[in-house]
Formats: structure tokens, C-alpha cells, sequence
């Protein structure tokens, strides 16, 4: 077993008087993806925001590489390594593809993926460099905000929804894309609504219902699990 990256204990959320997660606990090894699984509204978008803290409110214990960061800033908790890309992608259409990638801020000290590297994981991005970042497939814009985070040098990834929308083709180099930082040694936590998509990709599983967790597995299981699947996700 690696290296603990992520490690969540009781963790409760609000936004405003909206009390959304309830005591939701969950550890993430160095390297390894994790896919978090439920229904629309089961809370897995509000886990990612709430390890961001851009929530309301959020109480418990985020801890990122042995730092407790539940009161830190969202800023802060960047700086420590954690790369977040959310479904809404936030590309800027006053900025060309590039500017867009060059954007964020290297975190000190980290080892970043040079901008060579990322163009060669996604050869859209570097033929479309000088184009407008809202010119963009949505195919590309999604390939943009997901490369964007690579940059700074985050090695705990979030990704939120990354195949929503997206064709066939895309969303497989996706998930090309997430085995190849896997093999790099990325850590990856993936909220899906495309089972199809997140089930080969993942290396354990959490269900979520109700703002908890109510299932986790792996995937030497989940041919097994399938059952249960369809019960909780109607998969």
C-alpha cells in the first residue's frame, strides 16, 4: 500500500442552512484512482468542493499529505498540491488556448509538467494554441481545464464530471489520459455519472447516498458488485 494522500474523516458540509454531506469518510492512496459513484445529488460533487473548501460551511477532517487544511483557504489548500477541475471548466474566452494554459500559478518547488509534455498528452491543445479558449470543441475546452491543472504541479487531481457531454472518441482519450497519470505516479479522485466510462479506470470505488458513503470496494469486486450497483445507481 502507498503513501496515504488523502484522508477524510467525518467530514459534514452545508451550503447556507442546506445540510449536505453527513460524516462522509475516505482515504485515497499515492497513485491511485478513485471514483466516486451515487446518483445526482448523493453529494459527490459537494465531497470534491468540500475538500476544497468552497462550501458554506464544512466541519471534520480534510487531511492532504499529513496536513489538516477543513480551515484552511481554498488558495492554501491549492498550494498544497491539489489540482481541481470542475464541471463548469471556467475556461477565459478573452484568452488564446495557451494563455489559458498558462494561466495558473507553478506551485513552489513542485515538479510541473512542462507545457511540451502536456501537448504532446493532448495534441488538440497544441493545434489550437492560438485560438480562443471559448473557440474551443467542448471536447477541448474539457482537454484545456483538465491539462490547465497539470501545469501547476498538483499531483492530487479532482475531476469532476469529465466526460459529461463529451463524444465517444473524446471521452476515450480521457481515459487514456487518466492511465497515463496514474502510471505517473498522479493521484486521481473522479466523480462520474458515466459508469462506462469510470468503472475500468478506477482502482477502488465509493458509493454515495445521502451525503454519506454507504459502499466502498474495489475493482478486482466489482463484477460482484454489480448487483448492488444497480440498486443504489440503477446502472
Amino acid at each position: 500500500m502507498g503513501r496515504e494522500v488523502l484522508k477524510i474523516a467525518n467530514l459534514e458540509a452545508w451550503y447556507g442552512e442546506s445540510h449536505i454531506l453527513h460524516g462522509v469518510d475516505l482515504a485515497v492512496q499515492e497513485g491511485e484512482v478513485v471514483t466516486l459513484l451515487g446518483r445526482n445529488g448523493a453529494g459527490r460533487t459537494t465531497t470534491l468542493r468540500a475538500m476544497m473548501g468552497l462550501v458554506g460551511a464544512r466541519t471534520g477532517s480534510v487531511r492532504i499529505d499529513g496536513i489538516e487544511t477543513v480551515r484552511l483557504e481554498p488558495h492554501r489548500i491549492a498550494r498544497i498540491g491539489v489540482g481541481y477541475c470542475p464541471e463548469e471548466r471556467g475556461i477565459f474566452s478573452g484568452l488564446s488556448t495557451e494563455e489559458n494554459l498558462l494561466l495558473p500559478p507553478r506551485l513552489k518547488g513542485a515538479a510541473a509538467m512542462q507545457i511540451e509534455e502536456i501537448y504532446a498528452m493532448f495534441p488538440n491543445l497544441h493545434e489550437r494554441a492560438d485560438s480562443p479558449g471559448t473557440r474551443l470543441s467542448g471536447g477541448e475546452q474539457q482537454m484545456l481545464a483538465v491539462a490547465r491543472i497539470l501545469r501547476t504541479g498538483a499531483r492530487l487531481l479532482l475531476l469532476d464530471e469529465i466526460s459529461e457531454g463529451l463524444a465517444p472518441v473524446i471521452v476515450q482519450k480521457l481515459g487514456d489520459v487518466i492511465r497515463s497519470l496514474r502510471a505517473k505516479g498522479y493521484t486521481v479522485v473522479l466523480v462520474e455519472q458515466n459508469f462506462g466510462f469510470a468503472a475500468p479506470l478506477a482502482d477502488r470505488f465509493y458509493v454515495m447516498e445521502h451525503g454519506r458513503i454507504v459502499k466502498q470496494f474495489e475493482q478486482s469486486e466489482l463484477t460482484s458488485r454489480m448487483g448492488m450497483l444497480q440498486e443504489f445507481l440503477g446502472v
